[in-house]
């Protein structure tokens, strides 16, 4: 066992190493809200950021779109800034379009809508900050490099 990767820790690096195109529910435009913190860092480590929220027109001088279905192109990974009652109808969308990954940021937990994505072949990430895990991704990367 030693040296061995937990399968979520090898589900994230897959993650944040492979897939660019992020589309983020939830994005606000307010600088104080942790979507916006979180999806500014994705920005400035080149991946591509797709605000999704129907209360506004722009993020990060990007257009917003309403809903996970008006995104053209197709989407890597949706990451979710919602709370766990409004997640199901996301990954139903996310399973629609045919994304590859479903990101549930801190504190957002649905077991349900979980199995559903999985059972579809999308990956599953639950209750962790994208941002927190790609400096810890970036941190680990370093110091095996150093070795």
């Amino acid at each position: 066992m030693c040296g061995e990767q937990h399968p979520v820790e090898k589900t994230i690096k897959n993650i944040l190493n492979r897939m660019k195109r992020i589309a983020v529910v939830g994005l606000s435009p307010k600088k104080d809200r942790p979507s916006h913190r979180v999806a500014e860092y994705l920005v400035s480590k080149d991946y591509d950021i797709i605000p999704v929220n129907p209360n506004c027109k722009e993020v990060f001088g990007r257009k917003c779109y309403k809903s996970l279905l008006d995104v053209p192109g197709d989407i890597d990974v949706v990451d979710i800034f919602r709370r766990r009652e409004d997640v199901m109808p996301i990954v139903e969308a996310a399973i629609k379009i045919q994304a590859k990954a479903i990101w549930m940021q801190e504190g957002v937990v649905n077991e349900e809508a979980a199995k559903k994505a999985r059972q579809t072949g999308i990956n599953v990430v639950m209750d962790r900050c994208m941002l927190k895990e790609h400096v810890k991704t970036t941190q680990i990367s370093k110091r095996k490099s150093q070795n």
